[in-house]
């Protein structure tokens, strides 16, 4: 499991969008959606 993604999904939770997020994580909105789309592969979701 990636540490990475699984502080996006945190972030992306606590503020309650993926531009927040971004923000907070300096780093792109695009990037938050494949880190997503990352976990969620991990986890068969």
């Amino acid at each position: 499991m990636n540490l990475h993604a699984l502080r996006v999904f945190h972030t992306v939770a606590k503020l309650g969008s993926f531009s927040a997020a971004a923000e907070t994580l300096f780093i792109s909105q695009p990037a938050v959606s494949k880190a997503l789309k990352e976990l969620e592969y991990q986890l068969n979701i």
